[in-house]
C-alpha cells in the first residue's frame, strides 16, 4: 500500500500516525508540507530512521525544491518526481491519503 502525507509534522500528527498504522512494508509518500518530516537532523529525524527498516520513504522533490530544503534530506529518503508518483500509485494496489 501507498501512504501519503502531505500536513507538516510541525502542525498535524498525520505523519505520526501513518507510521503508527501502516502495515510493513509499506511505502510512505511525504508531498507538500508532509516533505519537512524528511528533515536530516529535525525532531522527527530519529523517528523517520526507525521508520525506514520497516518501510520505504519517499519524498517528492519539487515539493522539497519549493520549500528551499531538497539539499537537507536524510539519508534513505528517496526522492521523486511526478513520474515517480504516478509509478508508485501504479505499483501499489491500494492509496491512502493520511491528512
Amino acid at each position: 500500500m501507498l501512504h501519503t502525507v502531505n500536513k507538516s509534522p510541525f502542525e498535524k500528527n498525520s505523519l505520526e500516525t501513518c507510521l503508527a498504522h501502516a502495515a510493513e512494508g509499506s511505502a510512505i509518500l511525504l508531498i507538500e508540507d508532509g516533505v519537512y518530516g524528511a528533515l536530516n537532523g529535525g525532531v522527527f529525524a530519529g523517528k523517520m530512521k526507525d521508520a525506514m527498516g520497516k518501510f520505504t520513504l519517499y519524498a517528492m522533490g519539487p515539493d522539497l525544491k519549493a520549500r528551499g530544503i531538497a539539499d537537507k534530506v536524510l539519508d534513505g529518503v528517496k526522492v521523486i518526481d511526478y513520474a515517480g508518483f504516478v509509478d508508485l500509485a501504479c505499483e501499489n494496489d491500494k492509496v491512502q491519503a493520511w491528512l
